[in-house]
């Protein structure tokens, strides 16, 4: 088997998180209106245009819920929560144009225009981070400690839909 070259970042465990993503069914079941609800929760507490659950596979970012914007996917490349899931904090950016990890990114510098992202890894097991919960916006802002962690919780809830969904699917 050949390598996939990869233009973004991985972690040491990313095999084993792309394999559990396999196991869990999450990529390819159909939308789940409970993620659904979690994304229009966050979005309006955190007073966001736009909320994303998304799941990372080997070469694109799987959209499975969203407010603000229209669930699909996009390549990997271009996701911010590929530095999302490299640890279990909260990962901010306050203003994405004056990033160089992602001020070049198509959706920095077209449509959706982000300047702002938090992301909370969706921890599935020990190092196993499966995507994000993402708040975006199309103007800088600052993000607390307090607000990192309550962006977790609602994370931690996707977390535990996306289990139960498997466990009914085993069941």
């Amino acid at each position: 088997m050949v390598p996939i070259t990869m233009s973004f970042p991985t972690g040491p465990h990313e095999e084993e998180r792309l394999k559990t993503l396999l196991e869990t069914g999450a990529l390819d079941a159909t939308a789940d209106p409970t993620l659904d609800l979690i994304c229009e929760e966050a979005r309006r507490h955190f007073e966001v245009p736009i909320c994303t659950l998304t799941l990372l596979d080997r070469a694109r970012q799987r959209i499975k819920a969203a407010q603000g914007l229209e669930p699909g996917e996009t390549s990997r490349d271009v996701a911010f929560c590929n530095y999302t899931i490299l640890s279990d904090e909260v990962f901010v950016i306050e203003d994405a144009v004056a990033d160089d990890r992602v001020k070049d990114n198509p959706f920095v510098t077209g449509a959706p225009f982000i300047r702002f992202y938090a992301g909370a890894p969706l921890i599935f097991l020990k190092n196993i981070r499966l995507g994000a919960l993402c708040l975006i916006d199309t103007k800088p802002r600052s993000f607390s400690r307090g607000d990192k962690a309550e962006l977790q919780l609602y994370a931690d809830r996707a977390v535990r839909q996306i289990a139960t969904a498997e466990f009914e699917k085993i069941s």
